[in-house]
């Protein structure tokens, strides 16, 4: 296993749609490594998610996992780890939350960004067994904010009000206790 190279918000890669993993994949050495230098990386850098994207891999493939400990995720609930494989996101209900995101991929920056908040994601594991989680609250805007890097999407495109993008020093200051 290995800790990979994270690109950061500028680079052209975290800007295009990543391709579907084909089920014959699935058994490719080189693909379940990658999953493992993944969850590696995500654990290293003390993220709760990452996805193949952010680190130069255009393939649908993403790891999330969150304990309530989390120090920088106050919101956090315990959820295992999981590999999703092919992701679909379907909006359960589109009455909208406000949490606060940061991104591996945009370092030092915190923003207030509307999601829906309850969703339902489709996806596969690494063995190809198939899966349907719903989620809400929290846990649905990190699956959203996750798998949105499959479509070459960032947390920074979905803020509306730009006054409410700031440096992690003046999240703290400002805005943590709202």
């Amino acid at each position: 296993m290995a800790v990979l190279e994270i690109l950061h918000i500028g680079h052209p890669l975290l800007r295009q749609t990543a391709r579907r993993i084909e089920q014959a994949e699935l058994s490719n050495p080189a693909l379940q490594r990658l999953a493992g230098d993944m969850i590696e990386t995500m654990h290293a850098e003390d993220g709760i998610g990452i996805a193949a994207p952010q680190v130069g891999a255009l393939l649908q493939l993403a790891v999330i996992e969150m304990g309530d400990d989390s120090e920088r995720y106050e919101e956090a609930e315990d959820f295992p780890l999981t590999v999703f494989v092919n992701p679909v996101v379907t909006v359960l209900d589109e009455a909208e939350q406000e949490f606060w995101e940061g991104c591996l991929s945009v370092p030092n920056l915190r923003g207030l960004v509307p999601r829906p908040r309850s969703v339902r994601v489709d996806f596969m594991d690494l063995e190809g067994k198939p899966w349907s989680l719903e989620a809400e609250g929290f846990l649905a805007t990190v699956l959203q904010h996750e798998l949105d890097h499959l479509q070459g999407v960032l947390f920074v495109d979905r803020i509306r009000d730009m006054t409410k993008l700031a440096t992690i020093e003046q999240y703290r200051r400002f805005w943590a206790d709202e």
